[in-house]
Order: C-alpha cells, then structure tokens, then sequence
C-alpha cells in the first residue's frame, strides 16, 4: 500500500468514524445502550438528537467538515495554515451552515475564541481557554500532510492548526497525538507502534501553548491503552471499561 493509499484512508476512517459516532453524540451511555445496543453498523439520527436529529445514517458532521476545511488550508498554503485565515473560515463554514439551518455547530472553545478574534485579539490569546476536543478532531489533515519524521517540525504544523482555537498545553498536546499515529501509520507503522509515537509526540507537544490545568493526554492514552486491553482479553470484562 502506498503512503497516498494510506492518506486516504485517514480521512476515510475519519468521516466513517464520524458517521458511526453521528446518531449517538451528546447521548448517554444508558441513552445508546436503550436505542441501539451495540453499534455495529451505520444507524440514523432520531429526531430527539440533540446536535443531529434525524440525519440519514451514514452522514457526516462537523467533525469531517472542518476537517476538510484544515486540508483545503493546507492545499492553499502549501503546507501552512495562517491561523487568521482559519479563523475566517470557520466563522464563514459556521454562517453557511447556519443559513442551510444548522445550528451550534461551532464547538465552546472554538465559539470563544472566534469571538476573541472578532473583538481583535491576537491568535495567541484568541485560542488560550481552549480545551475541548474540537483541534483533535480536525488534525487528520495536518498527520497527512506533515512528516512525523522531523517532531520539531511536526509539532509546529500542528501548533499553526491549533493555535486560534486551542493555544493551550491539553489543546495542542491531544491533536499532536492524533496527528501523530495518522502520520505514522501513513509512514508505514503498525497500530502499536503508531500508538507509542503519538504518545511520545504529546508529551513533547504538552510544553506548547497556555498551561491549563489538566490530566497529561501522554498519560492518559497511555491508561486508556491499558484499560482496553484488559477490557477485550478478561474473560470478565467491566462494565464501564
């Protein structure tokens, strides 16, 4: 397979993962556990879902949207993101979603910071109560256009697409990982090892943006790793892994 073959598939896994995830978000475990079971299959919204009532299963969100976006910034910027610009596209994305009738689509951290912007903040306090997940989620692009190879380098591509939304050391550490194993996997590892290196990149990643109280994401994935491989090998799982 080849490294394009690969990127590819990142965002294919992207927007299924996105697709699979749609009708549950924001619902809660005994919610999912009532209405679907176990998801083992593309499943449509009802109409009570809070952020996507009756989308047709197999339908992306914002998740994949923004993470076009990121891309088509990286394409025009030939590998760089001039973080005014992404600020501008997202307040431009949110609009046009607004006028087809979508709301709320901006996550909290993004929603604030773009407000920072508009009231003439610099990016590198526009971004500093970032904490949300809302940089991971749209990082896939930067894993594929940036080489995993070079981490100084790596992280600063990463930084540029986290900066006006998520300045701040949870913010920037999370995305670094998950652009990390996309851009492993891409270079060619396999999952544990991909694993390992975004480990390694977060916590090299966490010295970056404003400090913010936290548990350390290295840490975290690291447990969470553990917990998963104890929960699929015990023959008497948790409930709650």
């Amino acid at each position: 397979m080849t490294p394009e073959n690969r990127a590819l598939g990142a965002f294919h896994g992207l927007a299924l993962g996105d697709a699979l995830g749609m009708p549950t978000q924001s619902l809660s475990r005994e919610q999912v556990q009532q209405r679907f079971g176990a998801i083992t299959a593309l499943e449509a919204a009802g109409p009570d879902q809070p952020i996507a009532p009756n989308m047709p299963a197999g339908s992306i969100t914002d998740d994949t949207e923004q993470a076009i976006l990121v891309g088509q910034l990286l394409v025009e910027g030939r590998g760089n993101i001039e973080p005014t610009v992404l600020a501008q596209r997202l307040i431009d994305w949110e609009a046009a979603m607004r006028a087809k009738g979508s709301q709320d689509l901006l996550g909290p951290s993004t929603k604030r910071a773009i407000d920072l912007i508009l009231a003439g903040h610099t990016p590198e306090e526009s971004g500093r109560y970032g904490t949300t997940n809302g940089a991971a989620m749209r990082i896939t692009p930067v894993g594929i256009a940036a080489d995993i190879s070079d981490p100084a380098r790596f992280i600063q591509a990463v930084i540029q697409a986290c900066q006006v939304t998520h300045n701040t050391t949870l913010g920037i550490s999370s995305a670094a990982a998950v652009a990390a194993v996309v851009s492993a996997g891409i270079n060619g590892a396999d999952l544990g090892e991909a694993l390992n290196i975004g480990v390694q990149i977060a916590q090299k990643a966490e010295g970056h943006g404003h400090w913010i109280a936290g548990g350390r994401i290295s840490t975290r994935i690291s447990w969470a790793r553990t917990l998963s491989c104890l929960f699929f090998t015990s023959p008497n799982p948790p409930d709650n892994p």
